[in-house]
């Protein structure tokens, strides 16, 4: 199998790491050779998080090149638009519709882009989801992260159990049912 390159983007705090230890692990499972690569930046002051994760047959390095990832995973829509560059010509978005302004929004030393998903729209496939809005019905928004990456696994060949079994093991044990719960939201059960 040819590698297939993800990269999961957002802002500290998000749950962008949990989430590539996520995929990892169903990869991995699923008899893949891995690579996880982690771009903390600032993610303790809400700075940008970048996580690459390649897949395959044999693996050589963890990082996704400019214009090489098949998979855009963002949790926040300037973050999915800022690293759009590195996704290939018929790559997928997969986006949190959400706004979180960056410090020098606060600031006021630079303004928030407006029309974000339409000018994603114009160049690449872009699916989105109000995940914190989601995730507020489950009673639960920490797991918003989990429905972003189901609508994400629609767009990958793993079976619905293997991401359920997988999710199980990586989250704290008290929050196993709303974390599945909120990947089959995602997914649109």
């Amino acid at each position: 199998m040819e590698t297939k390159n993800i990269m999961i983007v957002g802002v500290g705090g998000q749950g962008t790491l949990l989430t590539s230890r996520i995929l990892g692990g169903i990869m991995t499972d699923a008899g893949y050779d891995v690579k996880l690569s982690e771009v903390h930046g600032m993610a303790q002051r809400g700075g940008s998080v970048v996580t690459f994760v390649r897949y395959g047959d044999k693996v050589a390095e963890p990082i996704v090149e400019e214009g090489q990832a098949d998979i855009l995973i963002a949790f926040e829509r300037l973050e999915a638009l800022r690293y759009a560059h590195f996704l290939k010509s018929d790559g997928v978005v997969i986006v949190n519709d959400q706004r979180i302004d960056p410090m020098p929004v606060v600031t006021g030393a630079a303004e928030y882009p407006e029309g974000i998903l339409e000018r994603l729209e114009k160049e690449h496939r872009v699916y989105s989801v109000n995940a914190m809005e989601e995730a507020a019905k489950l009673g639960n928004p920490r797991v918003f992260n989990n429905i972003v990456l189901g609508l994400a696994s629609k767009h990958m060949d793993f079976p619905r159990e293997a991401w359920l079994k997988i999710i199980a093991e990586k989250v704290p044990p008290k929050t196993v049912e709303i974390n599945q719960k909120a990947f089959l939201t995602g997914c649109g059960e």
